[in-house]
């Protein structure tokens, strides 16, 4: 989260992808020993809102109509019928933000002279 304000200095798109930033590799054991990675997909509404209202571009996220079954990255994929609910959100912090639009507030960080 931090680089992004450097990224955005730089003028260049930002993408983050949330997908992958939540995945866990071998955090799911599997069969005969194998390893299968895992993720954290509760925190996916969080880390896209946090990316959004920073003030990314775009965002990556897969979704599957059922996470659980799907042979790959299941545990990081949001469920496809909580997006519309999800993306919606997300705009809206979006245009409350104005992060996007590299709109940035400026602070006065100098000490308040209160008598």
């Amino acid at each position: 989260m931090r680089n992004i304000p450097l990224m955005r200095d730089a003028g260049c798109p930002i993408v983050a992808d949330v997908t992958h930033s939540l995945q866990q590799p071998a955090g799911l054991a599997g069969a005969d020993g194998a390893v299968a990675s895992g993720g954290s997909r509760e925190l996916i509404p969080t880390i896209a809102r946090s990316c959004v209202a920073a003030g990314v571009d775009g965002l990556f996220m897969e979704v599957h109509n059922d996470p659980n079954s799907s042979p790959v990255d299941g545990p990081t994929q949001w469920p496809l019928r909580h997006f519309p609910e999800l993306l919606a959100e997300l705009k809206a912090i979006a245009l409350a933000t104005k992060a996007r639009t590299g709109h940035n507030a400026q602070l006065d960080l100098t000490p308040m002279n209160i008598m």
